[in-house]
């Protein structure tokens, strides 16, 4: 009885022994696969702050080029501009008045 307590304790205790090991190396599988992730997620996220500070400069130039717009589309607007674009590219003059135009 002795020789067959002795038998099933070793058993036992090879088999917790193989047990843990395959614990062990399960959570170490575990840890491994969550540290590549980890590292990918970091990347990514990395990859994604880059593509939104762009994006806020975009943002940012945009509206300095609306505010030029809206800029140029108030001085459009002035009785001096129009003059002046339809004296320039038109050739008009105000009645009575005499154009001088220099020889080339």
């Amino acid at each position: 009885m002795a020789g067959t307590r002795r038998r099933a304790a070793y058993r036992r205790r090879n088999q917790n022994h193989f047990s843990m090991f395959l614990v062990t190396l399960v959570v170490v599988m575990i840890m491994v696969v969550v540290a590549v992730k980890s590292v990918d997620l970091r990347q990514k996220i990395q990859t994604k702050e880059q593509e939104a500070q762009q994006l806020e400069d975009q943002i940012q130039a945009e509206k300095e080029r609306s505010a030029q717009i809206e800029e140029f589309g108030k001085e459009i607007q002035t009785k001096g501009y129009i003059e002046s674009v339809a004296r320039e590219k038109l050739g008009l003059v105000y009645e009575g008045e005499i154009l001088f135009k220099e020889e080339k």
